[in-house]
């Protein structure tokens, strides 16, 4: 028997719908409904006996009532040999985010639902392109990088020049800021690593060095783009300038060589710093660490592809060198095996944020499973997490990360909970369970984070926030994604089509709050555009793609409700909003990924403005 009953009621949905209560009243008492509707599901489950097997997708999907025919089946429709989760809202599975490539990918039913409220055929390449408009595809020229490299002059064995090295490993020692945000390697242990990569012929090296080697091509090819670091390096000498794509070719020429050798340090964190290049890398805490901001244009390349490949490969090794467990004393006892292992921790929370982001970004499954991992926070980690780290002179108190660990591990939840295979067999009692829980989890989460930095739960275009900065845009932006998926996953809900009025009062206030958090994150990005750094495009767009695609399907679902005009409006302040914070400094390469997602947002409020005039028209008509 599924168990319903709590002691509380979630703390998010009550604020929420305290906040909701004069500006949309259907959305008020939150908390209630969700009770309620759970009741009555429970209520719902035990009469009809429903079982595994017929909560299956492929029975869900026959008992569809949507404006399409049978002959439009997903299953004929999907990719060949790809797995998939499906897009839902409000009971509509408008398509599929390929686990294989991360695309979207609209089925006939979600081209037919689109079609049937806008009036309009839908622009496949616009609203359905090969690839999402937030990945950027980099094969192609890094393969004509590759092929023009003259071998000659440029051996991919030959290790950078030492002076270099030094200069930056030194710059990088010295930035306690970096070393905080970013601790991919450990300054002691990196010592060794260079006498090894630096110890045999530059030309020729034996087995057992590439690792050491690529580490050290990875690290100054990572370093290097630090803005802090080139600070302090261009203060003290003239530094001859880096050839990254060079560099991160020459680590990637190596790559295989790194993978015949046994699990080593050295290579996790080769691969870490490789996979840590695209857009995973967030800004820290502090307002004032504006130069840290900027990593983030050096960091994005876009290219998610390559960073699944990475980031795989270095949970692999981290896995293997019992770098998901909080102690080693099985491993080592003695003073340097514990400082080997506290730096395999760094690397493991690193991969660890990388790939929960990327498992959201792109619709894939993760590869670190949590129940195989031991999440033990970082000794201290609570007390610095949120401390000013900017103060150059304060002691050393351990690294802070790019992210905030905890959110993290509620973002994995999510995914495991909501978003899985597996999960897809939830009745809509257990899933509403699952939604409430996690609701729960991201608002004991925020009301953990001291006020000056802790997102309100909703933003307005009237609200303000004193302490603006890249930092609260960066939590406030994670902090509302978090609720959006997980409330949108109430979509999925059968209620939506079996129309039982009861029931779906609370699971429409469950997906009503994934378009408030959606609408949300707009209007902070909006009033925040004076503090978003130039060159952020591949770290941020994927946040207001997501808000807008929410907030689309919700105007298509719901276009006589008096807020769609609003929402509308959001997506045409959108597309110049976009287009004023994310072109500033965006380098000439980049401009026709650009258009791609303009041309992706214009499609956008096409349909979703004749999906208002076409309601309209026939409420005028049906009146008459």
């Amino acid at each position: 028997m599924l168990m319903m009953k709590r002691e509380s009621i979630p703390r998010a949905c009550s604020s929420m719908g305290l906040t909701l209560v004069s500006r949309r009243p259907k959305v008020s008492r939150l908390s209630e409904r969700i009770s309620r509707i759970e009741q009555l599901l429970a209520d719902n489950f035990m009469g009809d006996q429903i079982s595994v097997v017929g909560n299956s997708p492929q029975s869900l999907e026959a008992n569809t009532t949507s404006d399409t025919t049978a002959s439009n089946s997903p299953s004929n429709t999907q990719p060949p040999g790809s797995s998939s989760v499906g897009v839902h809202f409000a009971g509509k599975e408008l398509g599929v985010i390929s686990l294989l490539t991360g695309t979207p990918f609209l089925f006939p039913e979600g081209r037919e639902w689109i079609r049937a409220r806008t009036g309009q055929d839908v622009a496949i390449d616009k609203l359905s392109p090969p690839r999402a408009p937030w990945d950027k595809e980099r094969g192609k020229s890094f393969h004509t990088f590759l092929m023009n490299i003259d071998m000659h002059t440029n051996s991919p064995y030959e290790l950078p020049d030492w002076r270099t090295v030094q200069l930056y490993f030194q710059a990088y020692k010295s930035s306690k800021v970096m070393r905080r945000v970013f601790p991919v390697i450990d300054p002691e242990l990196f010592e060794e690593t260079l006498s090894i990569a630096y110890g045999q012929s530059r030309s020729i090296f034996k087995y057992g060095q590439a690792s050491a080697r690529v580490c050290v091509i990875a690290f100054l090819t990572f370093i290097s783009r630090l803005p802090d670091v080139k600070d302090i390096v261009s203060a003290t000498t003239t530094a001859t300038p880096i050839d990254h794509d060079l560099l991160s070719t020459n680590a990637q020429f190596l790559m295989p060589l790194v993978l015949q050798e046994p699990a080593s340090l050295d290579a996790a964190q080769a691969v870490t710093m490789l996979a840590s290049e695209p857009p995973c890398c967030q800004v820290v805490k502090s307002q004032a660490l504006t130069n840290e901001t900027q990593t983030l244009s050096e960091l994005s390349s876009g290219n998610m592809r390559a960073t699944n490949y990475y980031a795989a490969v270095a949970a692999r090794l981290i896995f293997m060198l019992g770098g998901n467990l909080f102690s080693s004393q099985a491993i080592s006892t003695d003073q340097l095996g514990q400082q080997r292992h506290s730096q395999l921790r760094n690397l493991f929370w690193i991969c660890y944020t990388i790939d929960k982001d990327l498992s959201l970004r792109t619709g894939q499954p993760p590869t670190i499973t949590d129940e195989n991992c031991d999440l033990t926070l970082p000794p201290g980690y609570l007390d610095r997490a949120f401390l000013d780290v900017e103060n150059e002179e304060a002691p050393w108190y351990g690294p802070v990360f790019p992210f905030d660990l905890r959110l993290s591990i509620i973002k994995a939840r999510a995914h495991r909970e909501l978003y899985s295979v597996s999960c897809l067999q939830k009745s809509d009692a257990e899933l509403l369970k699952s939604i409430r829980e996690l609701d729960d989890a991201l608002e004991e989460w925020r009301l953990s984070v001291p006020p000056i930095w802790r997102p309100t739960v909703s933003f307005s275009s009237e609200a303000s926030d004193p302490n603006m900065g890249m930092h609260t845009v960066m939590l406030r932006l994670n902090y509302h994604l978090c609720m959006t998926i997980i409330h949108q996953a109430s979509g999925r809900c059968k209620a939506w089509r079996q129309g039982q009025s009861g029931m779906m009062d609370g699971v429409s206030s469950s997906m009503a709050l994934s378009v408030e958090a959606s609408r949300s994150s707009l209007c902070y990005l909006k009033a925040a555009e004076h503090v978003v750094v130039d060159g952020v495009f591949w770290t941020l767009i994927f946040y207001p793609m997501s808000a807008l695609l929410t907030i689309f399907c919700s105007i298509l679902q719901n276009p006589l409700d008096p807020h769609s005009r609003e929402d509308l409006d959001r997506l045409r302040v959108a597309t110049v909003m976009i287009e004023r914070i994310f072109s500033r400094k965006l380098p000439s390469t980049e401009l026709v990924q650009f258009k791609l997602v303009g041309d992706f947002i214009v499609e956008l409020k096409r349909l979703a403005e004749c999906a208002i005039d076409k309601a309209w028209a026939e409420q005028r008509a049906a009146s008459h």
